[in-house]
């Protein structure tokens, strides 16, 4: 087995993943020549091929570069979403190459430094955004590979001498079982990825087992009244937190002119009068996670204060595009039911008196298949809702399985129409909006800036 210390050279089966990019960015950082492949150029391969990897997009074993063909120095990272049959793979592994997972490399760096690891089915990029955030900006300072960009930094990957890395430790494929954390915070538990796991009861085994590779003498931080039983070693300590009750919990919530603080309850230090930079409902949750691992780590009061209000949020994570009393826009990753809720109802808490549309894309047939009764529930918070045909990612079409099975079941009270992806811009154009979020894991989020212009121009000719 190669030791990372030792490599010269890295090599990425599927490079343009948001994952594999952080981890790409992190052997640039160390000097080491970087080729990856992917099937398609986006916005995030052209700006790792200015920062110096070596990319290319046609699966082709004559297009790696000369450096990344000797298996004495050369690691292969790829993510499961790559098939098995893949040429660059197979030709990789045929040749006695070190092929390992991306969570493997991850898994590597967790023994290497203190990891502090967030899990959950959801909201483990936000919380683990902010608390890289904080941590970077305090005393201590970390190393981060983040499932999302960074709005502060305009990246997903953060770079120090810190002996603490943030990371975001994915169920997708067990990936999370090769991590082992110093400290880790699970933010919720809904079955999700069944294509995977088969069961929910094996999807919460998963958790269960995570929670056995915490490290000795490491954390917990676990979000109150989780489904999933944990199963600690000895000297794991064991903290809850939730948005009013907990070991961590917030008081005193606030929301105000726009504006959203609370007070921080811990059992190591109270911190009062914490303000959201990003004040969407949501992330008073999200923000007592991480200020709770960060506060555990050693961060100081001023440095939570300071962290969380100058924290700008993610990119595609409740990202507002256009915020103005005449219209709002913004797009959010949420693509399972209850990120849609967590969703829809921090909308409803900031524009309770609007009128608010979505353009939901639904991501996999096969989470379409199994939850699309919680899909239209968690879409019925809103008032108008516009659904995009299923985007397929790594699937094949399920016979039977369609948006109109989400379609159906909104609410009657509901407006409501089925689209197609093309049909967007075209219906974009011909309408207006009071408030309007897109939906959604897919590729309609390439198309965000573009809406943004249309609604823009639509706006300043209306105040002509």
């Amino acid at each position: 087995m190669i030791n990372t210390k030792n490599i010269k050279a890295v090599y990425f089966v599927g490079a343009g993943g948001i994952g594999m990019s952080a981890i790409a960015r992190y052997f640039i950082s160390r000097g080491l020549v970087v080729g990856g492949y992917d099937r398609t150029p986006t916005e995030l391969t052209r700006r790792l091929e200015k920062e110096g990897v070596l990319m290319h997009y046609e699966e082709n074993i004559d297009e790696i570069p000369h450096a990344c063909m000797n298996p004495e120095s050369c690691l292969v990272v790829y993510t499961p979403a790559i098939p098995e049959s893949h040429k660059e793979l197979t030709y990789f592994r045929e040749h006695g190459f070190e092929v390992q997972k991306r969570a493997q490399v991850l898994g590597t760096l967790t023994r290497e430094m203190k990891g502090l690891c967030v899990a959950g089915t959801h909201g483990k990029t936000t919380t683990s955004t902010m608390c890289a955030h904080i941590l970077h900006q305090s005393h201590l300072d970390c190393n981060a590979f983040l499932g999302g960009i960074a709005k502060n930094y305009g990246t997903n990957y953060i770079f120090s001498q810190s002996e603490y890395v943030v990371i975001e430790a994915d169920e997708y494929d067990r990936s999370f079982h090769w991590l082992h954390p110093y400290m880790t915070v699970i933010t919720a538990t809904d079955p999700d990825h069944l294509d995977i796991y088969g069961t929910k009861e094996a999807y919460l085994e998963s958790f269960r087992h995570y929670t056995e590779l915490i490290q000795p003498e490491g954390v917990l931080i676990i979000h109150r009244g989780l489904e999933m039983k944990e199963s600690l070693q000895p000297g794991v300590r064991r903290y809850d937190y939730s948005l009013s009750e907990g070991d961590f919990h917030a008081e005193n919530i606030r929301m105000e002119n726009g504006g959203i603080t609370f007070d921080f309850i811990s059992p190591i230090e109270n911190v009062r009068n914490v303000e959201l930079g990003q004040p969407v409902p949501i992330n008073i949750e999200n923000g007592i996670a991480a200020m709770a691992m960060a506060q555990l780590a050693g961060c100081t009061p001023q440095e939570l204060r300071v962290g969380m209000v100058n924290f700008s949020g993610v990119d595609r994570r409740f990202d507002f595009k256009i915020k103005t009393s005449q219209l709002v826009f913004l797009s959010d990753y949420a693509h399972h039911p209850q990120e849609i809720y967590q969703s829809a109802r921090s909308m409803r808490e900031l524009y309770r008196d609007r009128h608010i549309t979505a353009i939901f894309q639904p991501h996999l047939y096969s989470r379409t298949r199994d939850f699309y009764p919680e899909f239209a529930s968690a879409l019925s918070q809103l008032d108008e809702v516009i659904i995009t045909d299923i985007y397929p990612a790594r699937e094949e079409p399920i016979e039977g399985v369609t948006s109109k099975l989400i379609y159906d079941r909104l609410a009657p009270n509901v407006e409501k129409q089925l689209i197609t992806k093309d049909d967007v811009i075209p219906l974009v154009k011909s309408r207006s909006f009071d408030v309007l979020i897109v939906l959604g894991a897919g590729d309609l989020d390439e198309m965000v800036p573009q809406i943004a212009n249309i609604l823009k121009r639509k706006m300043a000719k209306e105040n002509q």
